[in-house]
């Protein structure tokens, strides 16, 4: 099953920058299709494969800040070839 995922890492701290980074990064290393804009990342792919990257690396993340909330949305659906068509 094909899955898109929304996700925002929002570390409530005054030294936020790293911990975002360091979570896209290694999203980004992970070999799944991600896109990333100024308010979320996108996550595409297997539902198993995007399911046990973020299990580690939302884990790692939470564990590196002091604080935060992480938001995600799950859509059943590969939405990578998303156009508007408006």
């Amino acid at each position: 099953m094909q899955i898109s995922v929304e996700i925002t890492l929002s570390p409530l701290q005054d030294t936020f920058e790293q911990p975002i980074i360091d979570f896209i990064i290694k999203l980004r290393n992970s070999g799944l299709k991600v896109i990333e804009n100024p308010l979320s990342t996108q996550i595409y792919g297997d539902y198993d494969t995007v399911m046990d990257v973020l299990h580690l690396e939302i884990k790692i993340a939470l564990e590196a800040i002091e604080r935060g909330v992480l938001f995600i949305k799950i859509v059943k659906s590969n939405r990578s070839d998303y156009v508007p068509h408006f």
